[in-house]
């Protein structure tokens, strides 16, 4: 069964574990050409955003008489383009290297049906945050609600039960954040405590250890 872009993208966003089973033939070229295009929305709309945000804050500083740059309306447009292209490049390389790191779990919770699945899995399950993930607030429902489609796709994809899709997807999810947190706790923290002082303040008449 060929689904229109249409119907894949209501489908994912509100029947995902039919839509994953109607999509099991696709290959990894068919769930890549869908995922640039709703990466190209994405990175369509937040473009704007970052072009419209540059102008306001040249707005306000010209309410005050002072100089908008470098928040003009030239620098506004240019790093709305670099937002753009960065954003598709980036999009499409995180897509795979994401879907690596997510098979390793898979892999080993006993999904055997290939790392194409699990990256067209990320592939379709990005469909609630790339539409909706531009708007503030809902942006963190639409990553949650990425998160639960991602793990139906495994499921379906992989013949996996439930039990296990989530694991894989929060173990690929946690472990970064692990590594990262423990990381930022061994070599940024005790760079941003600094020294410490004990005592009193040294003034006029009084003594004090520092």
């Amino acid at each position: 069964m060929v689904l229109s872009l249409w119907e894949r993208i209501k489908g994912f966003l509100f029947s995902p574990s039919a839509t994953f089973d109607a999509s099991k033939e696709d290959t990894l070229g068919d769930a890549l050409k869908y995922f640039v295009v709703i990466l190209t929305i994405y990175a369509l709309l937040m473009a704007i955003i970052v072009a419209v945000t540059f102008s306001l804050i040249a707005g306000m500083f010209g309410m005050f008489g002072v100089p908008a740059m470098p928040f003009g309306a030239a620098t506004g447009l240019a790093a709305a383009v670099i937002f753009f292209i960065a954003a598709l490049i980036g999009g499409i390389i995180a897509i795979f290297i994401s879907g690596l790191w997510l098979h390793i779990w898979v892999y080993l919770v006993g999904g055997r049906n290939g790392v194409g699945k699990t990256i067209i899995a990320i592939a379709y399950g990005q469909t609630p945050y790339l539409l909706l993930g531009w708007i503030p607030i809902i942006n963190f429902v639409a990553m949650i609600w990425t998160l639960v489609v991602e793990i139906i796709g495994v499921r379906q994809l992989h013949a996996l039960t439930t039990g296990k899709a989530v694991i894989a997807v929060i173990l690929a999810l946690i472990i970064p954040l692990i590594v990262f947190g423990v990381l930022f706790a061994v070599f940024v923290m005790p760079m941003m405590q600094g020294p410490m002082v004990y005592g009193p303040p040294i003034g006029p008449g009084m003594g004090g250890l520092r």
